[in-house]
């Protein structure tokens, strides 16, 4: 069977911060312009819904590409959205049933705060359109595995605290 890793080889090229970046030069207007014609909470209900959707998608196909849904097999899947330095990562728990790592210095959001007028629109379109697929995509790559996430640094922490658990 072909997946999008095998034949959609954009993010593999270019990298995932680089094709967020584009993503959002386009989606960032577009939120913006909806949200005066129907309302924030309807356009960020709307996009939020479709970004996830999309995430456990890509969650489905890279297991499938990696042709492994383990915890080990994510933490290296972790190169795509941390190619060209994107995200500083320490991993402080990497067993069979726990992922656990600190994010350091995470470049999507600096790129979310080049990109918006302040840093609440920065943290909200940075939640939206990049932290928002993190479980999501987890669902969709082993839904056995559970995500928390008590900080992020798109929402001011000084860390991105991830704990992955395979729950039996």
């Amino acid at each position: 069977m072909t997946h999008s890793y095998d034949t959609d080889t954009l993010t593999q090229r270019l990298g995932v911060l680089v094709r967020r970046e584009t993503e959002a030069r386009v989606l960032i207007p577009v939120a913006r312009s909806l949200a005066k014609a129907q309302g924030a909470e309807a356009v960020e209900a709307i996009m939020g819904r479709t970004i996830r959707d999309l995430a456990a998608s890509q969650g489905r196909e890279l297991a499938e590409f990696l042709d492994d849904n383990s915890l080990n097999a994510f933490k290296e899947g972790l190169a795509f959205w941390s190619q060209d330095g994107a995200l500083e990562l320490a991993v402080e728990e990497a067993t069979e049933t726990r992922l656990k790592f600190k994010v350091t210095r995470c470049k999507y959001a600096e790129m979310y705060r080049a990109l918006t007028d302040s840093d609440e629109e920065a943290a909200a379109m940075g939640k939206l359109l990049s932290c928002n697929r993190d479980e999501a995509l987890m669902d969709g790559f082993n839904p056995q595995v559970r995500l928390d996430r008590p900080t992020t640094i798109m929402a001011g922490d000084a860390v991105c605290e991830f704990c992955y658990t395979l729950e039996k």
